[in-house]
């Protein structure tokens, strides 16, 4: 039997698979404009959180902390901040996308790995959601 831990994992694979799969371009990982670094970046937060993400799997299970934090007042609103940032996160997603289909299929990955999910998704359209702040 799987464990919860082998089960989230061989679940955000398969996210990061698809999200890799379905948003891939010739500039996934380099970019012809001026904000060259700012994807670079992007690209170093995804991977070092993720590595960090997995060293806390190793270190500790999650929900018998996210327990112990949602017993504290300042876990819960650390929580609510989080989810927030993520609604609005979404919203950035529709804005990018011009559609609510797209945001609907990140939504599940979105809620369940929260940033590591939001960071994949800047990372892969990085180039269109600065085209977009600056045109």
């Amino acid at each position: 039997m799987l464990t919860m831990k082998v089960r989230f994992w061989a679940l955000f694979a398969i996210f990061a698979t698809c999200a890799l799969g379905f948003g891939w371009h010739g500039d996934l990982f380099t970019t012809g404009g001026s904000w060259v670094f700012g994807k670079a970046l992007v690209w170093a937060a995804f991977l070092g959180f993720l590595a960090y993400t997995i060293y806390c799997s190793s270190e500790e299970d999650i929900l018998p902390s996210i327990r112990k934090i949602a017993e504290l007042h300042w876990g819960r609103q650390v929580g609510a901040d989080l989810y927030l940032g993520l609604c609005l996160t979404l919203f950035v997603m529709y804005l990018n996308e011009g559609s609510v289909w797209v945001v609907l299929l990140w939504l599940l990955p979105t809620l369940a790995f929260a940033n590591l999910a939001t960071l994949l998704y800047f990372a892969i359209h990085y180039d269109a959601i600065v085209a977009r702040f600056l045109a």
